[in-house]
């Protein structure tokens, strides 16, 4: 017998915008995920919420804006994208100017959504 319904992806962003490849793999990923109508969850923890912080430019080091890429993730229709409430407030990140809305989860939160998923991915 084969299981057709679809497995729920986390996937789950450590890493800050510029410092390394990671961030935007982590971007692309999602992004790839969606334009294959997989059934994914964009989680921000760690220096990972900084991607979530408005008016960044990765010109000065030769990078695109990860802003305008988190942005267009509900044309992909992804549209669950959550926040660790612990990195949120340890790296002070406003998400009323967020590229791309955000649901903050406290940590009993992250352990329940990580549990609900099939397959946890974290870059």
């Amino acid at each position: 017998m084969t299981d057709n319904a679809q497995k729920r992806l986390l996937l789950v962003i450590r890493h800050s915008p510029y410092g390394s490849g990671l961030a935007r793999a982590g971007v692309d990923f999602a992004l790839a995920c969606g334009a294959f109508e997989q059934n994914i969850t964009v989680l921000f923890t760690g220096a990972g919420v900084l991607q979530l912080q408005d008016q960044q430019s990765g010109a000065a080091l030769g990078l695109k804006d990860i802003g305008k890429q988190l942005a267009s993730l509900p044309l992909y229709d992804i549209e669950s994208v959550c926040v660790d409430a612990e990195a949120r407030a340890r790296y002070a990140v406003d998400l009323d100017s967020s590229p791309v809305p955000a649901q903050v989860l406290d940590a009993k939160a992250v352990r329940a959504l990580i549990a609900q998923h099939e397959h946890v991915i974290s870059l």
